[in-house]
């Protein structure tokens, strides 16, 4: 019988405990994946008792506040803490959302943090993000066009600007994309949900004239055709996007241009 299991320096071991101070009342358990390469040590995580009644109710107000109050050493992205940046992408309690918009209240029992997965980490719940920002690349993101441009602004009718809704949104935070099985095995080859979505949102957008273009870039086996439709990207999008009919209206294109 094959046996399966993680090499020795992927294992996640227990890190350190910080106790909240005598006499706190309102405490929850703060689970937060620890790994550096600095040190050479395996990943681990760390636990942190939090006085709710000293903090903010998203989980990015404790990671603020243990950063600030308990451990320096925690290292995280953030920016707006709107929802809008993407930056504070991280899996919480099992799912890939954005800490600025997760209230902490909706967790029960510990909260337990890791990096957005399969994803190479550079420090603690910091994803290295170098291959599908190389892959937005790809895509070309911006209006192309052959004609004459306009005295004025690119005019769209608003039928033409409805069809952008639902794309335009996608602020490139990648939860979607590293839910996706299909990106976890393939991720080399395979653009992603994110990806395809910021793909269609250009290919159908009346005012760009790159439409064949850009299908034609993406008229490969592993390129598009890997997603399975397993509807995980648009399970955990935080911005209630759906990046799988997204992909699913190139798919239709690519057929209607064939007939």
């Amino acid at each position: 019988m094959a046996e399966f299991a993680l090499p020795a320096n992927s294992k996640i071991g227990v890190g350190e405990t910080y106790k909240a101070a005598d006499g706190t009342k309102n405490i929850r358990k703060f689970k937060v994946y620890r790994w550096t390469s600095d040190d050479g040590k395996k990943p681990s995580l760390d636990t942190y008792e939090v006085d709710m009644d000293a903090c903010g109710p998203m989980v990015l107000d404790a990671l603020i506040k243990i950063k600030n109050e308990i451990d320096s050493s925690l290292t995280f992205r953030r920016s707006c803490r709107e929802g809008v940046c993407g930056s504070c992408a991280m899996n919480i309690d099992g799912t890939n959302t954005l800490a600025c918009t997760k209230y902490i209240a909706d967790v029960k029992g510990d909260i337990k943090i890791y990096p957005l997965p399969h994803m190479p980490v550079v420090k603690d719940l910091v994803p290295d993000l170098t291959m599908p920002y190389a892959q937005l690349t790809e895509i070309e993101p911006w209006l192309k066009s052959t004609s004459q441009p306009p005295t004025r602004e690119r005019l769209q009718s608003p039928e033409e600007r409805a069809k952008l809704d639902g794309l335009w949104e996608c602020i490139l935070c990648f939860c979607c994309t590293t839910s996706c099985p299909s990106y976890w095995w393939s991720g080399d080859r395979y653009l992603g949900p994110a990806i395809l979505l910021q793909a269609y949102r250009w290919i159908a957008d009346s005012r760009d004239e790159a439409k064949g273009e850009r299908l034609d870039q993406l008229e490969d086996p592993f390129r598009l055709y890997r997603c399975h439709t397993i509807m995980n990207c648009t399970k955990t999008c935080p911005k209630s996007l759906n990046p799988a009919k997204a992909i699913a209206e190139i798919k239709k294109l690519m057929i209607e241009r064939t007939i």
